[in-house]
């Protein structure tokens, strides 16, 4: 079993990429305290791969995975291929799921998050680099609470961790 120490990010690669490569780009300047290991860099799957082959190169990534982020656009919910197929494994996989809500809500949005992140034991929150980073650091113990008493569903941090992060 391979060590996990890497964050899975799912994404619509063709509206929302612009996050995504943020992310990136926070991860590499150096007065910007955010750092993940990027599971996306561990293989290349190309879009002109056949769909069974990039699902393969894609569970190579997960497996490495110890966080599973979803950022949530206006189209995301509409994608079956490939995203919802990565919340479901990411599911099966048992991965913390952190819902980035890329139009900056603090709660689960019913009008773009894919029903089967909806009903999943996540942490829905907005998207602001102190808060992933704060989700990325406390949601996976809380996951794991969670997970232990049997809970699932929709969650949110508290309007005091907000507070304190000055979001």
């Amino acid at each position: 079993m391979p060590y996990r120490n890497k964050t899975y990010v799912a994404f619509d690669g063709d509206n929302d990429m612009w996050a995504y490569r943020y992310m990136r780009g926070w991860k590499q300047n150096d007065n910007i305290d955010f750092n993940f290991y990027d599971a996306h860099e561990l293989n290349n799957a190309r879009d002109t791969s056949s769909e069974e082959t990039i699902k393969r190169k894609l569970k190579e990534r997960m497996d490495n995975a110890k966080i599973f982020i979803l950022l949530v656009g206006e189209h995301t919910k509409n994608l079956y291929k490939f995203v919802r197929w990565e919340i479901e494994t990411a599911i099966g996989m048992d991965l913390p799921i952190i819902v980035v809500n890329l139009n900056g809500k603090k709660v689960c949005d019913e009008q773009y998050c894919p029903p089967i992140a909806r009903d999943a034991l996540a942490i829905h929150i907005p998207y602001k680099k102190d808060v992933i980073v704060y989700s990325m650091d406390n949601w996976p113990q809380c996951h794991e609470e969670h997970r232990k008493n049997g809970e699932t569903g929709a969650y949110r941090w508290n309007d005091s961790v907000y507070k304190k992060l000055g979001v």
